[in-house]
């Protein structure tokens, strides 16, 4: 067994017995601060394509951005589990996912992530029997934004709740070591917790429902004020603190033109 399947069997096997934390990193010091934070798992999303390259949501992000960036925060992360996302488009079919999941691990990742429940079970199957963890992700997919046409909290319907415990199920059988559950309503995050034999992380699906949690690292922190989502409650401010530094930094060193040297 290799040290990422160690990894991800340890996070496998928090469910039922301790929470799973889970925040976002995109490069190095990130990376590397957050490990020797004790987060279980670092995930360079690709959120990147927002809080870091600009773009106006995921579906921009290629796997070039994503293997640059997971190449550089896996130099700052040595004992947390360290997850690739899978950008979309590269793993329309089988042989694109185990293509795709093969060059993020390449470049660091010790797991990759997917988005979709049962429809894509048989491409998790194919990553992990190609020796790569994999880590589900069900729900509100960001990757389908467009053609949904916004973001859409999963669940609210009893067709909808069913299918979403279906598809937590059929991903866990495929082999996955854990899923991410996003924006599910509180209610059905619990009922698909109760029902996944792999640990729970939710995102957007309510307080205490799940078996872990997720972040980005810019909305913990304060990092991106332009958005800050309504789930989340910043604990600093980066943002504030680097605009007041870096206006400091410029009373401090301003010169009135003609006194340099005076």
């Amino acid at each position: 067994m290799n040290q990422s399947v160690e990894k991800a069997e340890r996070i496998r096997a928090c469910k039922g017995t301790r929470h799973v934390t889970l925040v976002t990193a995109y490069d190095y010091p990130t990376g590397r601060l957050l490990d020797e934070a004790g987060v279980d798992v670092v995930l360079v999303g690709d959120s990147v394509g927002m809080v870091q390259l600009g773009f106006p949501d995921t579906t921009h992000v290629t796997l070039d951005h994503m293997v640059h960036h997971v190449e550089a925060t896996a130099r700052g992360v040595k004992n947390a589990l360290l997850v690739g996302d899978m950008p979309i488009h590269t793993y329309e079919t089988v042989e694109d996912a185990v293509r795709t999941a093969g060059k993020l691990f390449r470049a660091g990742a010790d797991a990759v992530k997917l988005e979709g429940g049962a429809s894509q079970a048989e491409k998790i199957r194919a990553i992990v029997k190609a020796g790569i963890p994999v880590m589900g992700h069900i729900g509100l997919l960001p990757q389908k934004v467009l053609e949904e046409g916004g973001y859409r909290i999963k669940g609210k319907s009893a067709a909808e709740a069913d299918a979403l415990v279906k598809d937590v199920q059929a991903v866990a059988e495929a082999g996955a070591c854990s899923v991410v559950v996003e924006g599910v309503t509180p209610s059905v995050a619990r009922r698909i917790t109760a029902h996944s034999p792999v640990p729970t992380l939710g995102i957007g699906s309510g307080a205490h429902t799940c078996d872990g949690d997720v972040v980005v690292i810019h909305d913990l922190v304060g990092a991106f004020p332009w958005f800050v989502p309504a789930f989340v409650k910043p604990r600093a401010d980066v943002a504030g603190s680097m605009t007041t530094a870096v206006k400091e930094w410029m009373k401090d060193v301003y010169t009135e033109p003609g006194t340099a040297g005076s």
